[in-house]
């Protein structure tokens, strides 16, 4: 079985050389026309990637799947107190919902001030952020090489110690070494003990973290007693638990400060996985458009083939006749069209990748920077990319042979001897 399934194969590869072998220049520019479809759809698939990557990462510049909590008002009357009134959030609350609520991973205070700091005569208006520790870690805050965010012991000891946003930290120092230095917050002094990594943010509530510093939250309130916290920001353990943990905190809050717990006015909640699955949405849907794009460029380039193989069928019309008329089988004379088709695809197919990946290699390398490239990436060549550029290319070559073949092997061998 093995020996004669051998035999065929050998016979169908023999038929195939020796009918490419006629025909070197036409092949040769239809594999570039395929290499052209293959380069387009890989380009604008690496295009499409890119762009989804860099706003997958810009979407969690903020935070990834946390939650911003600001105090409301009362849309209804509860337990005895009118609608209308005003919640404000106390120093505790967050110990106490980290406390109260399983679900959630990590809660921190923050206060903020607009203030004008100072270094020497220059003097930049910042806001300065009164937060915990974990305030750093839930909001992305990953300092520079040599330096650190807040800590506890900050903390505690009600330390002047200043973390920096990156712009804000060049606008006050320049170019030179921060981490150490002194500077003025309202005629305050405190060090400098980290500036933040440059990051993208496509989801901010108070402007974006690299104009911005941060203090300890106990600093903050013993500068300024009549301080109050403006919001909470949590962390949920999983996706899986953050709804949970979104309900939770209405009925830990709503029974402290006696509202209905399915007022949603009393307390707002940005909960950012909303926007995270909207841009990912969107990126996703662009990546399809692009790709939709691309393998029509492709599939024009298998119609090109296509229509080689039927001239090629009409070529050897009187062969493929005097083949079946000495007992060619119907199989045998659609296998080598197929395969020439194949080979023709896979070949371009794989001149347009090579070339697509040295123009993605090449734009890697290149020094770009601003943040329009932060926003909307570089061309990134994915597994999936391969995966669906090399499904689009199976599917082209095996239709643009098929065809072709399946009408080779209906001629009538008695008519296509009499075929000019």
């Amino acid at each position: 079985m093995f020996s004669l399934i051998k035999s065929e194969l050998s016979l169908v590869w023999s038929l195939f050389t020796q009918d490419a072998g006629h025909n070197r220049k036409r092949m040769l520019l239809t594999v570039v026309a395929i290499g052209w479809g293959t380069l387009s759809i890989v380009m604008l698939l690496s295009f499409g990637e890119g762009m989804k990557r860099a706003f997958h990462k810009g979407t969690r510049g903020m935070g990834e799947n946390i939650g911003v909590l600001w105090p409301g008002s009362t849309t209804r009357a509860y337990g005895g107190m009118g609608s209308g009134r005003s919640i404000s959030f106390q120093d505790d609350d967050g110990e106490m919902l980290l406390a109260r609520i399983p679900s959630l991973a990590a809660v921190s205070r923050e206060y903020s001030r607009r203030r004008g700091l100072t270094v020497g005569e220059k003097t930049v208006n910042a806001r300065v952020r009164g937060v915990d520790p974990s305030f750093g870690w839930i909001r992305n805050h990953v300092p520079q090489p040599g330096g650190r965010f807040i800590n506890e012991e900050d903390i505690r000891q009600k330390r002047r110690v200043i973390f920096l946003g990156e712009e804000l930290a060049w606008d006050l120092f320049g170019s030179q070494d921060v981490v150490g230095r002194e500077l003025s917050v309202n005629q305050s002094v405190f060090q400098v003990i980290g500036v933040a990594q440059k990051k993208t943010m496509m989801g901010m509530y108070s402007g974006p973290d690299k104009n911005q510093a941060a203090i300890p939250a106990t600093t903050l309130r013993a500068m300024y007693t009549d301080a109050r916290v403006d919001n909470f920001i949590y962390l949920p353990k999983s996706l899986e638990t953050a709804d949970l943990a979104k309900a939770e905190i209405y009925r830990v809050l709503a029974a402290k400060y006696r509202f209905d717990p399915e007022d949603r006015r009393a307390l707002s909640i940005w909960d950012t996985r909303d926007n995270q699955r909207i841009t990912d949405n969107i990126a996703l849907g662009i990546q399809i458009f692009l790709g939709i794009i691309g393998a029509l460029t492709l599939f024009v380039g298998g119609m090109g083939v296509a229509n080689i193989m039927y001239a090629v069928v009409k070529e050897r019309t009187r062969e493929i006749g005097i083949k079946m008329a000495l007992g060619a089988k119907a199989r045998q004379v659609m296998a080598p069209f197929v395969l020439e088709s194949m080979v023709i695809t896979g070949a371009g197919g794989a001149l347009g990748t090579a070339v697509s990946l040295s123009i993605i290699t090449i734009i890697g390398l290149l020094p770009l920077q601003g943040d329009a490239f932060d926003l909307m990436g570089i061309p990134t060549f994915s597994p999936g990319i391969a995966i669906a550029t090399s499904l689009i290319l199976g599917a082209v070559g095996m239709f643009a042979g098929y065809f072709p073949a399946r009408r080779a092997a209906s001629i009538n061998p008695a008519e296509s001897l009499r075929y000019e």
